[in-house]
């Protein structure tokens, strides 16, 4: 049981006061150290506040972010907490060459938040004023040099008072652009899955536990699972620069071993990274017994990963009872479920033909894998005291166990809804339970995940989940890891199953080689034979702000006939400094704009008042006569 029980992250955060011995570790791109203490933390949040209340904010109101860099985002986004303002982590600029995709979707976002400010670096603001101008709430940006000055005098920075109902931030999820949904998580149930997280799941010790991350803070799992929850329970955590994770996936392993981390979480994909970049002489020297808890969730999980990963990182003197299956989403504030810390991995081997014809998870031994005649999935474990996880079907009917559904949860971790959305908020929340979309079933109390709903591909009648077809393809030499698509497509008889990928050859032999081989495989392993198998150039389909592939946008982009022209994603190319001069003109432009702009507004709000003023004058004046002329 956790001695560190505050009712919400602002209390949490006040009782920091006086710890000095432990805390947050921010590494740069140099790997060079900045350590922020519980107490350091404190203080810099409740000086931001100030900053931020200066400005007029007011509880309630939005505060976007725009901050790559962990040392600015998690004092900055405390301090917008403790001053009772709701927070909007938004991703930053990934490619110089997308910025035109990059603006469109922050001004969705912004234009559905309605954010007051903008905090941002000085110099991202040159590029992102490009778009603030069309966000017609936005009175101007605040930078991060700014928040880090002294805080203002006379200004309040004391903490503001919440109730378990009250917004705590906005995480916008990734995907389409068009219809941005901010999930409106409470100050409730960050608590409720703080404790799910690190007391429930991870049975966490403040003195001795020591989290590892790279993930995203402007995402769920970076910001709740390495941020919000360590802060409630005061467990210590050191950062490492996202990019520079991107750059050496090792630099993950590495760390852990330097700084004895216990607890570190990560997609399948990362998994997959770090193994293979992995060399044996790092093998022999890291030391990683250290670890409880190799976390492995946000997306499908491949069994043949983590045993990769399991058996290469032994050699490493990892414990294989640390690695971790876990599920959970935006909506349900992070986490859902959890395997044991005393369990291992687990597997249900269930056969292929009733799972596609009749949706249900039969048990059938693991030599039926090698025939092609079953498939494996990935024991995610139990939910949480308090929480329920239920399988439904279409028709809203609870599901008997081994009985493939819709997967929903209900408990205090599930948010408040989307934000200013009510048509999204009642079909994903209403009935009492949260609607995940996604595919699997319960046997024994265990939740075993086996697709999406709505990527389920069914042709001829049999149901395949896309990440099964792609896993068999990113196997493949010359595929590049992790950017295989699988979906379908309208044919003449039954729908027709199409393979994109990106390949790392440019030889066009090589290129038809691979196609074909493609197609062999999925004959071969899947008894199902391709329509098309397209192949793009690295780093040309489209991927959401976390790094995942998007099937639907690369399917439309198939069916438009414009699939794997999006460009390479890196920096440096005349035509990405055509497209970042562009954007700064526009900035420039914009800011000028948005400037005229509130001087008309304020001119205009002296005007209403010096009109109103005179009003009442010119009342008081009649009243006053009518008054002598009584008396």
């Amino acid at each position: 049981m956790s001695k560190w029980n505050a009712p919400n992250l602002i209390a949490a955060l006040d009782e920091s006061k006086g710890l000095t011995d432990k805390g947050y570790t921010f590494l740069d791109r140099d790997q060079k150290e900045l350590f922020l203490s519980w107490d350091g933390l404190r203080a810099e949040a409740m000086k931001r506040a100030a900053h931020f209340r200066k400005y007029g904010l007011k509880k309630g109101d939005r505060v976007a972010m725009v901050l790559p860099d962990g040392e600015d985002f998690v004092p900055t986004f405390l301090g917008a907490v403790w001053a009772g303002l709701v927070p909007v982590p938004l991703y930053p600029p990934l490619s110089m060459g997308k910025l035109d995709s990059y603006r469109d979707t922050m001004v969705a976002v912004l234009t559905k938040a309605e954010p007051t400010y903008l905090v941002t670096l000085s110099k991202m603001q040159q590029v992102l004023w490009a778009g603030l101008t069309h966000v017609k709430s936005l009175k101007g940006v605040i930078t991060a040099e700014e928040l880090k000055a002294p805080a203002p005098e006379g200004v309040s920075q004391d903490p503001a008072q919440v109730s378990d109902d009250d917004l705590a931030f906005l995480q916008f999820t990734s995907g389409s652009t068009s219809t941005p949904k901010g999930v409106a998580v409470t100050h409730g149930n960050l608590r409720a899955n703080a404790w799910a997280i690190m007391v429930d799941g991870l049975k966490s010790d403040s003195e001795t536990d020591h989290g590892v991350s790279w993930l995203p803070l402007y995402h769920d799992m970076g910001l709740i699972g390495f941020v919000i929850a360590p802060l409630f329970h005061k467990v210590q955590v050191t950062f490492i620069p996202t990019m520079s994770f991107v750059r050496s996936a090792t630099l993950w392993f590495e760390t852990i071993h330097r700084v004895r981390g216990t607890i570190t979480f990560a997609p399948n994909f990362a998994y997959a990274l770090a193994t293979k970049r992995t060399k044996p002489e790092q093998l022999a020297r890291w030391d990683l017994s250290c670890v409880k808890a190799f976390g492995c969730g946000a997306e499908p999980i491949n069994s043949g990963t983590m045993r990769t990963f399991v058996e290469t990182l032994s050699k490493a003197k990892l414990n294989p009872n640390a690695l971790l299956p876990c599920y959970g989403m935006a909506e349900a504030t992070l986490a859902i479920s959890f395997i044991g810390m005393d369990e291992t991995l687990s597997t249900d081997v269930i056969e292929t033909d009733a799972y596609q014809k009749h949706r249900t998870a039969e048990p059938v031994h693991l030599t039926r894998l090698a025939e092609g005649k079953a498939q494996e999935v990935v024991n995610c474990g139990k939910t949480f005291p308090g929480h329920e996880v239920g399988i439904f079907d279409d028709e809203g009917k609870r599901l008997a166990d081994r009985r493939i559904g819709e997967i929903q949860v209900r408990g205090p971790s599930i948010a408040k809804g989307y934000f200013r959305d009510p048509d999204a908020t009642e079909r994903t929340f209403g009935g009492g339970w949260l609607k995940t979309g996604d595919l699997g079933y319960l046997a024994n109390g265990n939740l075993y995940i086996v697709g999406r709903k709505k990527d389920l591909i069914i042709i001829n009648g049999r149901n395949y989940d896309p990440q099964r077809l792609e896993w068999l393809v990113d196997e493949m030499a010359g595929v590049r890891k992790g950017s295989s698509v699988a979906f379908s497509k309208p044919g003449a008889a039954s729908e027709e199953l199409i393979i994109v990928l990106e390949a790392r050859t440019s030889s066009q032999t090589e290129l038809e080689a691979l196609k074909e081989a493609v197609k062999q495989r999925i004959v071969e392993q899947m008894q199902l034979t391709p329509a098309d198998v397209v192949v793009c150039p690295v780093g040309s389909l489209p991927k959401t702000s976390s790094g995942k592939l998007q099937r639907s946008k690369t399917r439309q982009q198939y069916l438009d006939g414009t699939v794997g022209k999006e460009g390479n994603r890196t920096i440096g190319s005349n035509a990405e400094k055509v497209v970042l001069a562009r954007h700064v003109a526009m900035s420039l432009l914009g800011r000028s704009r948005h400037r005229a702009r509130r001087v008309v507004e304020h001119a205009l709000e002296v005007r209403t008042v010096t009109d109103a003023v005179g009003k009442l004058r010119l009342a008081s004046d009649y009243f006053s006569n009518r008054l002598t002329r009584l008396f």
